[in-house]
C-alpha cells in the first residue's frame, strides 16, 4: 500500500485577501519563518506561504458566509513545533507581531506533555501551535 508521507498544501478561502495577507505575514513569515509567493489561478490571486514541509495557500472566497468551527468542515488547524519551549517562544513572537494568542500552557487532559497556544485568523479560523509530543514521536519511530 502507498503511504502518505505528509500534507502537501492547505487552501484557505478568505473574505478579504489583503487583511488575511497582513495577518498571515505576521504569523507565518515573521513568527514561524515561512516563505511566500503569489500566483494567479483561474483568474483569482493566490498567496502561498510555505516551508520545507508544506504550503498554506490563501485564495479569495466566492461567498461571504462566516466560518463556523462547529459546522461540518474545518474545526481548527494545528501546527507543530519541536518542544514546549518552542510553543512558548512562538506565543511570544506572535504577541510581538500584534497577534492575540493564548498563553502557552500545558493541557494534561489531552496528553501529559501537551503544550499549546491558540489564536484566530481574521475569518474566524482557529489556529493552534503545539509541541511534538512523546506519543507522536513514538508513533513515528515505531510505526
Amino acid at each position: 500500500m502507498t503511504e502518505v508521507t505528509g500534507i502537501d498544501h492547505i487552501y484557505i478561502a478568505v473574505s478579504d485577501l489583503d487583511r488575511s495577507e497582513n495577518f498571515y505575514d505576521r504569523v507565518l513569515l515573521e513568527a514561524l519563518g515561512f516563505r511566500k509567493n503569489k500566483f494567479t489561478l483561474g483568474g483569482d490571486p493566490h498567496i502561498q506561504y510555505f516551508n520545507r514541509h508544506f504550503g498554506y495557500v490563501l485564495r479569495p472566497a466566492r461567498n461571504q458566509t462566516a466560518h463556523d468551527p462547529n459546522a461540518p468542515g474545518l474545526h481548527h488547524f494545528c501546527l507543530r513545533v519541536d518542544s514546549a519551549e518552542d510553543v512558548a517562544a512562538v506565543a511570544t513572537r506572535l504577541r510581538h507581531c500584534g497577534i492575540e494568542t493564548s498563553d502557552a500552557q500545558r493541557y494534561p487532559e489531552y496528553a501529559p506533555d501537551y503544550w499549546a497556544t491558540y489564536f484566530t485568523d481574521p475569518d474566524g479560523i482557529r489556529l493552534e501551535v503545539t509541541n511534538y509530543r512523546q506519543e507522536r514521536r513514538e508513533r513515528h519511530d515505531n510505526w
